[in-house]
């Protein structure tokens, strides 16, 4: 019993294991088809001009729409139906952020109707504009809108999609030209893959001669004159095969000429920007400068505004309280004349405050103080003198 138990178990756990070990392959050919057909582009793109009829680039495209919709999830209606979806509809969501995106351009092309056409276009697109891999970047970086489009165990959400974003990058380096109105744009089939340009073997010369060896042994052992003749794969000669290395050297190295200029232009681009946001910088540091020292400057005149107007004010706090002295002493020395002179002072003070806030207040107060002061000596000397004048006149004189 426990013997069936394990079995069960071991059972369980390899169909458990299937499934996981299919998704895994699955994943891991088509980014290696990937791979292989973004290496054909560029191969290809040294000899002539890549469009819609390049086979390499119909690949390209099949290889890319299968991986974008590898685990796409349907869409669901009000009835609870599943529909299916397109990757298109992924796209639009997920590469809204990227500057000067052509989603809207595509949404509004009047020859592609379906969805999957309209992703076809977008590739044809992106690949004209050299910013496919920003495109699928962008996308991939909106993690939390990819979790929404695509189940558990599809390519962009694993480690195999940072891998797909990088080998995008170098097909930047080809110049593409597409006709968006083309038959490649015809939503209603799916896109086939072509694995033969991939699988082709080329057999060196050892494993050839050792062929020819065990066909000799095997017609030898069945008849002694009956040596077949022209039996297998022909021979590649030493010429050919150093031919071949030599052909693919060139193409690596115009490969790596291509990808040479195509990372000057990038550095150069970048030089120019960075010089752009230092010449910038340094306007605003300018700017800044201005602002700081305009503002201090307003800051000391507004300082020196607040003191002189206290000093106004102390001024004319200085001149009520003196007009108030002299009213008081002037009404006391001749009150029947007080009223219109506390008057007339009180409006010449009012004039002066109106017309400047100088001191002509202040010296007619003092003016009115010397005055005040000359009467009150002449009172004080009349009233010294009348005593005397009464004490030496003849009627008080004693008989």
């Amino acid at each position: 019993m426990a013997s069936l138990g394990l079995g069960g178990l071991n059972v369980s756990a390899r169909r458990k294991s299937v499934p996981s070990r299919n998704a895994a392959v699955e994943r891991r050919n088509l980014i290696t088809v990937c791979r292989f057909s973004i290496k054909t582009l560029i191969d290809r793109s040294c000899f002539e001009t890549i469009d819609d009829t390049s086979p390499e680039f119909n690949n390209f495209a099949a290889i890319l729409e299968q991986i974008l919709s590898h685990r796409l999830k349907g869409q669901i209606t009000w009835f609870g139906y599943e529909s299916p979806r397109s990757f298109w509809d992924y796209i639009r969501v997920a590469c809204r952020k990227v500057s000067h995106n052509c989603i809207c351009s595509i949404e509004n092309m009047e020859n592609v109707g379906s969805s999957r056409a309209k992703g076809r276009a977008w590739i044809r697109v992106a690949l004209m504009e050299k910013h496919l891999s920003e495109y699928i970047s962008t996308a991939l970086r909106d993690f939390k809108t990819t979790r929404r489009f695509y189940e558990d165990g599809a390519i962009v959400l694993g480690e195999e999609a940072n891998m797909l974003a990088g080998m995008l990058l170098g097909l930047n380096a080809i110049d593409f030209s597409f006709c968006l109105k083309g038959e490649g744009l015809d939503g209603s089939f799916p896109a086939v893959i072509d694995y033969t340009p991939y699988l082709k073997f080329t057999q060196s010369s050892d494993s050839i001669s050792s062929d020819e060896e065990e066909l000799r042994t095997l017609g030898s052992s069945g008849s002694e004159g009956s040596t077949p003749e022209n039996i297998g794969p022909p021979f590649i000669t030493d010429e050919n095969s150093w031919y071949n290395k030599c052909k693919r050297v060139e193409q690596k190295y115009r490969l790596a000429l291509e990808q040479k200029g195509y990372l000057e232009e990038l550095v150069r681009l970048r030089e120019n920007q960075l010089s752009e946001s230092v010449s910038q910088n340094k306007l605003l540091l300018q700017r800044i400068e201005d602002m700081d020292l305009a503002h201090k400057m307003e800051k000391e005149q507004l300082e020196f505004i607040i003191v002189e107007l206290q000093d106004q004010l102390k001024s004319f706090q200085s001149l009520d309280q003196l007009s108030a002295d002299v009213s008081l002493s002037q009404s006391s020395l001749d009150p029947g004349h007080s009223q219109d002179g506390k008057q007339d002072r009180m409006n010449l003070l009012n004039e002066g405050k109106e017309d400047t806030p100088s001191l002509l207040g202040l010296c007619g107060s003092l003016t009115s103080v010397a005055s005040y002061k000359s009467l009150t000596s002449l009172k004080s000397s009349e009233y010294l003198a009348s005593p005397t004048t009464e004490m030496t006149s003849p009627g008080l004189t004693p008989s």
